[in-house]
């Protein structure tokens, strides 16, 4: 394993900076959240849902094993703090930054995605007859059998967001994006054949698979609602980390895009510089506050 330190590069030296230089891409974050807000409170479409087919969505009307407010926790937070552990080690922000802002991008395009499918389609969930005749009793359209509901307009429209799972989407969309980065860290794809970092790899993709099998076990969700929003959230994740990270299996799969950018524009204007007495290498990164150092474990 390689144990990167750099120096110079902590929230107080180059955060501003690095915050301003992406300023722009935080403006469009905020708007993909008011996006998301907006997707969540207009009605979604009502697909018909005629008498034969109820057969298919009386399944009992459950609790969510894995609560609304617990998705945010281990997508977004529980990555968060793995993030800032790793810069505490090391002190980057520009690989604390990219990965934050990556995550953010990865959860929220994920989740506006998602939700308008989820309005467009108007899929009922497996559940829908409870939520539509809480009482039981079935109220039918004499001319289309369509449904008539009696129950809470909430529920209700909650019964008609079953296609793609959204805890299914921003648990890959967010897990996945971790997995992403912690096999950067260790190297997992390194060629030495330490095969039990997979493990580590795949950890967050196993916490991710067992939230969405809880939708399918809860009766919120068909299994293809599931699969869709797992594969959704997973491509995300992964456009969105190789936009700020090399791949994993790269030589320099362990850090951003970023900071070997500024290396390099920073040695082409040192050398630039001191044409007139030339430094070695390593003089220009220590120079310049880019020092580190690569111990083989």
């Amino acid at each position: 394993m390689a144990d990167i330190q750099l120096g110079a590069h902590t929230v107080q030296s180059h955060g501003v900076k690095v915050a301003r230089f992406h300023m722009h891409d935080w403006i469009i974050l905020l708007l993909l959240v008011v996006i998301e807000v907006i997707l969540n409170v207009i009605e979604p479409f009502h697909r018909f849902v005629g008498r034969d087919m109820m057969t298919d969505l009386k399944y009992p009307l459950k609790s969510n094993t894995v609560p609304f407010w617990a998705v945010p926790v281990i997508g977004i937070i529980l990555p968060f703090v793995i993030f800032l552990a790793i810069y505490f080690r090391r002190r980057d922000v520009y690989d604390l930054h990219h990965a934050i802002l990556g995550l953010l991008y990865s959860v929220l395009i994920t989740g506006v995605i998602t939700d308008a499918i989820k309005d467009a389609v108007g899929r009922p969930r497996p559940d829908f007859f409870w939520r539509c005749f809480p009482d039981g009793k079935e109220v039918y359209d004499n001319v289309t059998t369509n449904v008539i509901c009696n129950g809470e307009n909430n529920v209700i429209k909650e019964g008609h967001k079953s296609f793609p799972s959204g805890h299914s989407s921003w648990s890959f969309a967010g897990l996945g994006f971790l997995s992403w980065y912690l096999a950067g860290k260790i190297q997992a794809f390194d060629r030495r054949g330490h095969i039990a970092k997979l493990c580590i790899v795949l950890f967050p993709l196993l916490c991710a698979s067992l939230v969405a099998i809880s939708r399918v076990d809860d009766y919120w969700h068909h299994w293809q609602d599931v699969f869709a929003g797992g594969s959704l959230g997973l491509i995300v994740a992964s456009f969105c980390y190789l936009q700020f990270f090399p791949p994993p299996h790269d030589a320099n799969g362990w850090g951003p895009h970023a900071y070997f950018q500024t290396l390099a524009d920073t040695q082409s204007n040192t050398r630039m510089t001191h044409a007139a007495n030339p430094l070695s290498i390593r003089s220009l990164e220590a120079e310049a506050g880019y020092i580190y150092t690569r111990q083989q474990v």
